[in-house]
């Protein structure tokens, strides 16, 4: 009995949390950082201010736990799409996609909150895990001759990310699918540096 009432409570408190996060981040996208209060979250979550203040301080924790929340789900898809059936390469253009995709929709966000956001440690960690993650995976590209092994995977992992961060300034989907092929076209093997392989003159 005792452990059920436990696992219960905790259940509620994670309902409570989440609610917190998507009214926080509705309230946000809506009047800006600025014009959010802990009683207006309070009010929208339905929730008192002092049941507020015992699962955050004030606004600036709550958008970042609401945006350690969404790293930690992107990194999930990305996860997943390079678990599934298919080559090294093929694996490689979905997450590369997905992950142009997902800058794209973090475009929403204003500068004050930018600045919120990625001024926590969590920002670098996750940085450094999605670095060795491309890494990971062109490395794979690279065995199968379907990536280019002139240059190391972590430069190439660095040049994929800073390339498709360009994606939260394009306007379509189309835009960001031509970034994607752009980005990955610079990944393949060099034509030349196969014919000096095969011993070719250029």
């Amino acid at each position: 009995m005792p452990k059920l009432w436990n696992e219960t409570i905790e259940e509620h408190r994670r309902a409570v949390r989440d609610t917190v996060l998507e009214v926080t981040a509705a309230l946000v996208a809506e009047h800006g950082l600025r014009g959010v209060t802990m009683s207006r979250i309070a009010e929208g979550s339905g929730i008192g201010r002092a049941t507020l203040y015992k699962y955050f301080s004030d606004v600036e924790s709550i958008v970042t736990a609401w945006h350690e929340r969404q790293i930690a789900a992107h990194l999930q898809e990305l996860t997943e799409l390079r678990g599934r059936p298919g080559t090294p390469g093929d694996r490689l253009t979905a997450v590369l996609g997905a992950y142009a995709f997902i800058q794209q929709r973090r475009h929403g966000h204003d500068a004050e909150i930018a600045a919120v956001l990625h001024q926590g440690s969590h920002v670098a960690h996750a940085e450094q895990h999605l670095l060795r993650f491309v890494s990971e995976l062109l490395a794979e590209g690279a065995e199968t001759g379907e990536v280019r092994d002139d240059v190391s995977p972590d430069e190439l992992a660095a040049y994929c990310l800073h390339a498709l961060a360009a994606a939260g300034a394009l306007p379509s989907q189309a835009a960001v699918h031509r970034l994607v092929q752009v980005t990955a076209d610079g990944l393949r093997p060099s034509p030349s540096r196969q014919g000096h392989a095969r011993g070719v003159s250029p």
